[in-house]
């Protein structure tokens, strides 16, 4: 119990980076990342926080896993995709907690933009990192994606660049008939979807390895 406990300590603190990546690059002005792009859209547009527009698709996207296997369903995976509603109300409110702390942050100059989506890019790429490693949840997007490919045969990497166009295609129609003009979806947008990956990779296999999350554990235990 002790070690599934920290495992998805370990997953909720990913979870944490991972808003704060993703609002430090809204927070650029930039654009945002491909997978909060239609909650971006939909939270300059209406009422609701980015937070809550967020816990809104996520749950969309939750319901269309359940279309995805509803010729095969298995208590794992009924187990697996309600797990996902606890922690995208997480996720969630982590988004509107950060956006309330950077609340004052203007970039002054296109540099500080850029300042900013490096930091969004490398802290959304350690939140990942963290949120992989215990391997104990998904978040709907990502199981979203691999539930279509397990049922239509296709590749998840290429599924999951398909899936992440569409929600960017999505986002920037959504902004044209809403306002007349593109929100959300700007340069930022592609370098964090390109660049986010590598860091990840490069985290995974060099800085956040197993031996050296053990040491940290020693350490906190010591």
């Amino acid at each position: 119990m002790k070690k599934l406990f920290e495992r998805y300590l370990v997953f909720s603190i990913g979870l944490y980076f991972l808003s704060m990546g993703i609002v430090l690059i809204v927070r650029s002005t930039l654009g945002t990342t491909p997978i909060s792009s239609v909650n971006y859209v939909l939270s300059l547009n209406t009422p609701l926080t980015l937070g809550t527009c967020t816990f809104i698709i996520n749950m969309l996207l939750i319901l269309g896993q359940f279309w995805l296997i509803r010729d095969r369903m298995t208590r794992r995976d009924t187990i697996e995709i309600l797990l996902q509603i606890p922690f995208s109300f997480l996720f969630s409110a982590f988004i509107d907690l950060n956006m309330l702390l950077t609340a004052n942050v203007v970039p002054s100059s296109y540099v500080v933009s850029l300042l900013l989506l490096a930091a969004g890019c490398l802290t959304q790429a350690l939140g990942v990192t963290l949120e992989l490693k215990p391997r104990v949840a998904m978040m709907s997007a990502e199981a979203f994606v691999r539930y279509a490919s397990q049922r239509y045969g296709k590749e998840f990497g290429r599924l999951k660049v398909w899936f992440d166009v569409s929600l960017v295609s999505l986002a920037i129609i959504l902004s044209l008939i809403i306002s007349s003009h593109i929100q959300g979806v700007r340069e930022g947008s592609v370098v964090a979807a390109v660049v986010t990956g590598y860091i990840v990779t490069f985290m995974n296999t060099r800085l956040l390895t197993r031996r050296t999350l053990g040491r940290v554990r020693s350490l906190i235990k010591v």
